[in-house]
C-alpha cells in the first residue's frame, strides 16, 4: 500500500510529468469499469435470459443519478479543497472532504428510501411493463447498498487523487471491477441467483471498495483527513453553505451524467418511430460504446481539475494554462484516435453484439461510424467544460453542459431526421457536439480577449 502514495506537488513538479501521473492511473480505473459494465451485461444476458436485461435497463437511470449525486460532490469537494490546500488551509479542506461524505450519504439514503419505498412506481417511471416489475425490484433491493457505496467511492476517489495518490485510486477501481466480475460468474452461473445475484456482487464488490477508501483515509492519507460531524446550529448552517457551493461546482457533471440518459431514452423514441425494433436494436450498439467515448473525456478532465484549481488557488495563471493547453491537445490526441479506430473497426464492433444475419446488424454497420464522429467534438466539451469547473465557474460550466446534454440533442434528433433521412438518426448526438463545442470556443475567445484588455487598461 505504502508503494501506492505517489510524490505528488502540485504547485512545483512538471506539468507534463504530474498529468501523467495522474492521467493514467486514472484511465485505467475508469476502463476497468467500463470493462465491468459490459461483462455484467453478458453474464446475465446469458445466465439470466433477455427479459433480465430489459429489467436491469429500466434500473439504469436510478445508477445514472446515484453515479451523477456522487460524482457532483466529487468534483465539487476536489475544486473546494484544492483551492484551501494551495493556501495551506488544510483544516478547512477537510472540513469540506468531510461534509462532502456525509451529506452526500445523506442524500443518497433518502433516494434510496423512495426508491425502495415505491418501487412499482419507479419501475413505471423509467418505462418498465407490470411483466419487469418482479424483476426490477429483485435487482433494486440488491443493488440499493451499492449506491451508498458509490457515494464514499466516487468522493474518496477524487479526495485521495487531490491528496497525492492516483495509483491507489486506480486500485480501488481496478479490485471492485475484477471482485464484481468474478462474484458475477459465481452467483449467475454456479449458485444460479438470478438478477439478484448480479445486483448483490454489484453491491458487494461496490462495498470492498468502499473499505479501501476508509483504509486510505485512516492509515495512508498525507494530508486529508476526515473530522467527526458536528451537529450544533453553527456547524449545521455551515455544512449547509459549504454542501451548496460544493454542489453548484459539481452541478455540471451531475448534468454529464443524466444527460447520457436523456441521449438514450430521445434516441429509443425516435429510432422506433424511424426503423423500429431493429433500429433501437442498432442504437443500442452506440449506447454500449458511449461509456468508452466519455471515459477519455473524464479521465482527461479528472486528471487536469487538481492541477489547474490548487494553482489557480495560488493565482499561478502560467501553470494553469500550461495544464489546459495539454489537456485540450490530449483530447484532441483521444478524439481522432477513437474516432478513426470506430469507423475502421464498425462492422467488427457490431458483430460483438449483434448477429451478421440480422437486420439490426446492417443498420448499425451503416449508423455507428457516423455516431461515432461525436468522439473529437465531445471529448473536447468534456475537457472545456471541466476546466471551467477547476475554476470555480460553475454558472458558463452548467450552461454548456446543460447545451449540448439536454437542449441541442433532443430538437437535433427530431429535426435532423427529417431534413436529411435516417443518417440524421445517428448525426444527433455528433451534431449537438459540434454545436456546443463552436459556441463554447466563442465564449472562451471573448473571455481571453477581455482580460487581455483588461490587463492593457489596468
Amino acid at each position: 500500500m505504502k508503494g501506492m502514495r505517489d510524490a505528488i506537488d502540485y504547485g512545483t513538479m512538471r506539468i507534463p510529468l504530474l498529468f501523467r501521473k495522474l492521467f493514467f492511473p486514472t484511465l485505467l480505473g475508469l476502463i476497468s469499469s467500463v470493462l465491468l459494465n459490459l461483462a455484467d451485461g453478458i453474464f446475465v444476458g446469458r445466465g439470466v435470459g433477455s427479459e433480465a436485461l430489459a429489467a436491469i435497463n429500466i434500473a439504469a437511470p436510478v445508477f445514472q443519478i446515484s453515479t451523477g449525486i456522487a460524482l457532483m460532490f466529487g468534483s465539487g469537494v476536489s475544486v473546494v479543497a484544492a483551492v484551501h490546500l494551495s493556501k495551506g488551509n488544510i483544516k478547512a479542506a477537510n472540513i469540506n472532504v468531510t461534509q462532502a461524505f456525509t451529506v452526500g450519504m445523506l442524500l443518497m439514503l433518502v433516494a434510496l428510501a423512495l426508491i425502495n419505498g415505491f418501487p412499482r412506481a419507479t419501475t413505471k417511471l423509467f418505462g418498465g411493463s407490470d411483466m419487469l416489475y418482479p424483476m426490477v425490484r429483485q435487482y433494486l433491493i440488491g443493488v440499493s447498498p451499492c449506491l451508498l457505496f458509490m457515494v464514499i467511492n466516487m468522493v474518496g476517489l477524487f479526495a485521495i487523487r487531490l491528496d497525492g495518490a492516483p495509483n491507489y485510486a486506480m486500485a480501488v477501481n481496478a479490485i471492485s471491477a475484477g471482485l464484481n466480475i468474478i462474484l458475477d460468474w459465481i452467483f449467475v452461473f454456479p449458485l444460479q441467483w438470478g438478477i439478484f445475484g448480479a445486483a448483490v456482487a454489484t453491491s458487494i464488490s461496490a462495498g470492498v471498495g468502499s473499505l479501501m477508501v476508509a483504509y486510505y483515509f485512516i492509515r495512508l492519507s498525507k494530508q486529508l483527513r476526515l473530522y467527526r460531524p458536528k451537529f450544533s446550529s453553527t456547524a449545521i448552517r455551515l455544512t449547509i453553505r459549504n454542501s451548496g457551493y460544493m454542489l453548484r461546482l459539481g452541478f455540471p457533471t451531475f448534468v454529464a451524467e443524466t444527460a447520457i440518459s436523456c441521449m438514450m431514452i430521445t434516441g429509443n423514441f425516435v429510432f422506433m418511430h424511424y426503423l423500429h425494433e431493429d433500429g433501437v436494436a442498432a442504437f443500442s450498439v452506440a449506447c454500449y460504446l458511449f461509456p468508452l467515448i466519455f471515459m477519455f473525456g473524464n479521465a482527461t478532465a479528472q486528471s487536469s481539475l487538481p492541477i489547474v484549481s490548487y494553482n489557480y488557488g495560488l493565482g499561478n495563471e502560467k501553470r494553469v494554462n500550461e495544464t489546459f493547453r495539454l489537456s485540450v491537445s490530449t483530447a484532441i490526441t483521444f478524439g481522432v484516435l477513437t474516432t478513426f479506430a470506430g469507423c475502421l473497426l464498425a462492422p467488427q464492433i457490431v458483430n460483438l453484439f449483434i448477429d451478421s444475419s440480422s437486420p439490426s446488424n446492417a443498420i448499425g454497420r451503416n449508423g455507428v461510424p457516423l455516431f461515432l464522429l461525436t468522439c473529437l467534438p465531445f471529448t473536447l466539451n468534456v475537457v472545456h467544460i471541466g476546466y471551467l469547473q477547476s475554476l470555480e465557474r460553475y454558472k458558463p460550466a452548467t450552461v454548456f453542459m446543460l447545451l449540448r446534454g439536454y437542449i441541442l440533442i433532443i430538437p437535433s434528433f427530431i429535426l435532423l431526421p427529417m431534413a436529411i433521412g435516417v443518417d440524421g438518426l445517428w448525426l444527433a448526438e455528433p451534431v449537438s457536439e459540434i454545436v456546443t463545442f463552436v459556441i463554447l470556443l466563442f465564449y472562451m475567445t471573448v473571455c481571453t480577449y477581455r482580460k487581455k484588455a483588461k490587463t492593457v487598461t489596468d
